[in-house]
């Protein structure tokens, strides 16, 4: 640059009032760098600090076996080439496909680079002007612009509200009928009555969409939540018991899982890589093949990541993932006991996302830049990520945090909050 004012376009002019007002609104976002591994213990902006607001919940997403696997598969180069209908389909994705049906006990499952285009491909694909979405309102964002592309009739129901459902549901319709939800939600923590909606479904004609973005590899013995023995527990209001203080056991399976005529679940959680996949019938992945736009459109995921995470797979689905389970589970206990003994009042949350409403934005920011400055790095959720007047610190636990860094964390959040 020679110094020469550059002229402000009236974009930008437009563009910088708008980045100003969410400053003054305690709505503006920054990023923060990461050197290094991403894990339990972090170097962020040059600190080091105990990292509370990842979801790489078994803490498996700097494992040197898993990058080991992607290693190996990087000698024979790095992208796919293609779109998997062209030329992108690479020996990787189909093993790993396979791997993931088999673990998850359906007939087919299909690859997308991320869950964002896993929701928005399944939406648009299944779904048109003369269909109905019922869709909870605190369903993910990606199942929320799913449901708007696809041009169906949108139905938002409260949250976890059974009967609610039910009402849609006994509604005249035509067409398809999807109702779609997360299993674990990400900015409350708690589960969906996943065996109500699938009873309801099931008795109406209607098809059930799971997003298992944040219980693939926890729950169910590492199988998901349609392996989880207590599928039903869940949300508030239904009477399912989901906000219960104590954390949930260690997952068991029951047999058969549960029914759900659309599962997808990510990888960059629990299996601590990236990519997701939907899994169902035959004819469910092989219309997906043919009419998914964000599967049919995009390159397909580079072979070496593939790899990586069917390595993940082996490790969630071995004796090593009951081990990792197991710690995260007390973990969970641990924390939400120190809480309660400190007055803390968390949400009733089961999960490893355990949020702290705290109303105002200012809070949230306050407190999590004093918690940081004790070497805790815990996000705060602002709207319009959560409703307006719930921004909250949204504390993640994984199984490789010790019992030492939660007391800790119990320690720092009573002073942080005190200066909030």
């Amino acid at each position: 640059m020679d110094g020469t004012a550059v002229a402000c376009s009236p974009l930008d002019a437009q563009l910088r009032q708008q980045l100003a007002q969410l400053r003054a609104q305690d709505l503006y976002r920054t990023r923060r760098t990461v050197s290094g591994t991403h894990g339990a213990r972090i170097v962020v902006d040059g600190q080091s600090c105990v990292n509370f607001c990842s979801n790489d919940y078994l803490g498996l997403a700097g494992d040197a076996r898993i990058a080991a696997a992607a290693s190996k598969a990087l000698s024979n180069g790095v992208g796919s080439g293609a779109s998997a209908l062209v030329s992108g389909y690479n020996r990787e994705h189909a093993q790993l496909e396979e791997a993931l049906a088999d673990h998850v006990q359906r007939p087919r499952a299909l690859l997308f680079s991320s869950g964002w285009a896993a929701n928005l491909g399944v939406m648009r694909a299944l779904l048109g002007k003369d269909d109905t979405l019922i869709a909870d309102e605190l369903n993910h964002a990606s199942l929320i612009d799913g449901g708007r592309l696809a041009g169906a009739r949108y139905v938002r129901v409260p949250h976890g509200d059974v009967s609610a459902f039910a009402d849609a549901l006994a509604s005249p319709r035509e067409g398809r009928t999807l109702l779609a939800t997360d299993s674990i939600f990400s900015m409350d923590g708690d589960l969906a009555p996943l065996a109500s909606l699938s009873s309801l479904a099931s008795a109406h004609g209607a098809a059930l969409m799971v997003d298992d973005a944040h219980g693939f590899g926890v729950l169910g013995g590492g199988r998901g939540v349609l392996f989880e023995s207590n599928s039903g527990v869940g949300m508030r209001g239904t009477g399912d018991g989901g906000n219960a203080a104590t954390p949930y056991p260690v997952p068991r399976t029951q047999t058969p899982p549960l029914e759900a005529d659309i599962y997808m679940a990510g990888f960059g959680k629990a299996l601590g890589t990236a990519g997701a996949f939907v899994a169902g019938s035959e004819a469910l992945i092989e219309f997906l093949i043919q009419r998914a736009r964000t599967f049919v459109f995009s390159t397909a995921p580079p072979p070496a990541l593939a790899a990586a995470t069917r390595a993940s797979l082996a490790l969630i689905a071995g004796d090593e993932g009951v081990a990792r389970r197991t710690q995260l589970a007390a973990l969970i206990a641990r924390f939400r006991q120190g809480c309660a003994q400190q007055g803390i009042a968390l949400l009733p949350s089961s999960t490893a996302i355990q949020p702290l409403v705290l109303g105002a934005e200012s809070r949230a920011l306050t407190a999590s830049r004093a918690l940081l400055e004790r070497g805790y790095w815990v996000a705060a959720i602002r709207p319009p990520t959560v409703p307006v007047g719930t921004a909250r610190l949204r504390i993640t636990l994984t199984a490789t945090h010790t019992a030492t860094e939660v007391d800790g964390l119990v320690t720092a959040l009573t002073a942080a909050l005190k200066a909030a």
